[in-house]
């Protein structure tokens, strides 16, 4: 059995170990720098969205539910006739419209019809010819995912050129004579949402043969990101 004596000087040498330990962890961390590098490329898009509304007011709610609910079918069917849209119901809900003496005079209803599509020509055709009978709720264009992805990928090695440039100016300006590399993250990022067209909603829904509407896509940056930590070694 260990005297105290002897357990005493096992224990501060135990101690000498860890801070020793510690004191190499920090040296291993001497001339460390975080760095980052940002490429981005401006791309241009290639995807349109086009939201359409139907709204009405009634003092039967019945009769308003079945009014929008025949609207919105055919033009259901109408859009399924145009090939390469993507076609889905937005949002629909009902809300009570008072008199002056806070009674229930009417109810209101909306239902929304959303449309997607790569080609411009054919969603355009087909949102001029659905304003005859819908509202204009709101138009937007964005980079498609598979055209966001491949965009990111070729912009990897120039992002991993663009921190390793930096990494070489980082150790010059230090004094250093090369570098170690510690970590390094590559992230995209960068892209922009899409962006809403305004439009004159009201002169469009209101016309008897609203026009086809004229397209400026636009575009959107779509970056990658280099994040790491390099270690310089100095002479």
């Amino acid at each position: 059995m260990l005297s105290i004596t002897r357990l005493a000087a096992v224990v501060s040498l135990g101690f000498v170990a860890l801070g020793s330990a510690a004191v190499s962890a920090e040296e291993a961390r001497y001339n460390q720098i975080a760095l980052r590098a940002e490429v981005s490329q401006e791309v241009a898009h290639d995807l349109m969205q086009v939201t359409l509304y139907s709204e009405a007011q009634h003092k039967d709610p019945a009769k308003l539910a079945a009014d929008i609910t025949t609207g919105i079918n055919a033009a259901l069917q109408q859009a399924r006739k145009s090939s390469g849209v993507t076609i889905s119901l937005g949002s629909r809900n009902s809300y009570p419209v008072y008199d002056d003496d806070q009674r229930i005079s009417a109810w209101r209803e909306r239902a929304e019809l959303r449309l997607e599509s790569a080609d411009f020509a054919t969603l355009s055709k087909l949102t001029g010819e659905l304003l005859q009978q819908l509202k204009m709720g709101g138009m937007s264009f964005s980079v498609a995912n598979p055209t966001q992805k491949k965009t990111e990928d070729a912009l990897l090695q120039d992002a991993i050129n663009a921190f390793k440039a930096r990494a070489q100016l980082a150790t010059t300006a230090l004094g250093g004579k090369s570098y170690k590399l510690v970590s390094l993250s590559l992230n995209g990022g960068g892209f922009q949402p899409p962006q809403p067209m305004r439009m004159q909603m009201e002169s469009m829904s209101m016309a008897k043969s609203a026009p086809t509407p004229e397209i400026e896509a636009g575009s959107s940056q779509v970056s990658v990101n280099a994040d790491g930590v390099i270690e310089v070694q100095m002479p």
